[in-house]
């Protein structure tokens, strides 16, 4: 379908194209709120400054696709393949893309406040800048992603894929990390004060001075960490696994812990100021 064919349909009413052959359409700037483009394709379409509010791009093929700073709010993209789509400060404020492919995506400064990106892959894709404050983000693949200046404040990442990640600069206020997988990745110096790190799998990874004051490790597996110079007060560690990690120079100030949690060999956590409580206390 040629553009013009396309953009007079829709201003004739038409609003539903399902499984519409758009690949290259050029839509630049184009006016299509509320559009139903449900399994189109739309594969390197040019769609940059296109207004989609509340589309319905569900299953849609938006591979090498340029929607860079389109205004998506609300839109539905769950499932659509997307890898190497461009997003660059795109508005996705609440858009629904779960379970959607995204590798390779550039979504750097892309807004997505309160979006769900459950179960979505975004391999290797730039999020650089970007803002996921509360989204949810549960079992995303982000596996060799870049979250440089991030903003995942309140976000949900519970089960998510981070290994090999890039985080500098990353904002984490409030975020969730239940049973998240973090091992090896760099966190050094990253602030985690009150973030919900319980049952995560963090095994080497780097938490150099980092501060983790109030942070809940529950049950977390950190084995051979660099906790070197961290900081660890009033951090919950009942049951995690610290065998092998470097606590030197960790201050561990009001930190509590159980009999279950591991600590490296000769390490006194006692000396450290942490305190022993009964496991049916290691929730509270």
């Amino acid at each position: 379908m040629q553009d013009h064919e396309f953009l007079q349909r829709y201003l004739e009413g038409q609003r539903e194209f399902p499984g519409a052959f758009l690949a290259r359409i050029n839509l630049a700037g184009a006016a299509l709120a509320e559009i139903k483009l449900v399994g189109a394709n739309l594969v390197a379409g040019n769609l940059p400054f296109a207004y989609l509010v509340s589309a319905n791009l569900s299953r849609a093929d938006l591979t090498e696709a340029n929607l860079s700073q389109a205004f998506l709010r609300g839109a539905n993209l769950s499932f659509a393949r997307s890898g190497r789509i461009n997003l660059t400060a795109a508005d996705l404020t609440k858009a629904n893309l779960r379970g959607s492919f995204l590798v390779k995506a550039n979504l750097s400064r892309a807004q997505m406040s309160g979006a769900n990106l459950s179960g979505a892959s975004l391999r290797q894709a730039n999020l650089e800048a970007s803002n996921l404050n509360a989204a949810d983000l549960r079992h995303i693949n982000l596996r060799s992603a870049n979250l440089t200046k991030a903003n995942l404040s309140w976000a949900n990442l519970s089960h998510a894929r981070l290994i090999e990640a890039t985080f500098q600069e990353t904002i984490f206020n409030g975020s969730k990390l239940f049973a998240a997988y973090l091992n090896g990745v760099n966190l050094q110096g990253s602030d985690l004060s009150g973030v919900s790190l319980s049952q995560a799998c963090m095994r080497g990874v780097n938490l150099l001075e980092a501060n983790l004051e109030g942070a809940n490790l529950q049950d977390a597996q950190l084995p051979f960490a660099i906790l070197r110079g961290a900081n660890l007060r009033a951090v919950n560690l009942s049951g995690a696994n610290l065998r092998g990690a470097n606590l030197d120079g960790a201050i561990l100030e009001r930190s509590r812990y159980t009999q279950e949690t591991q600590f490296p060999e000769g390490f006194d956590p006692v000396a450290q100021g942490a305190y022993l409580i009964r496991d049916e206390m290691a929730a509270a």
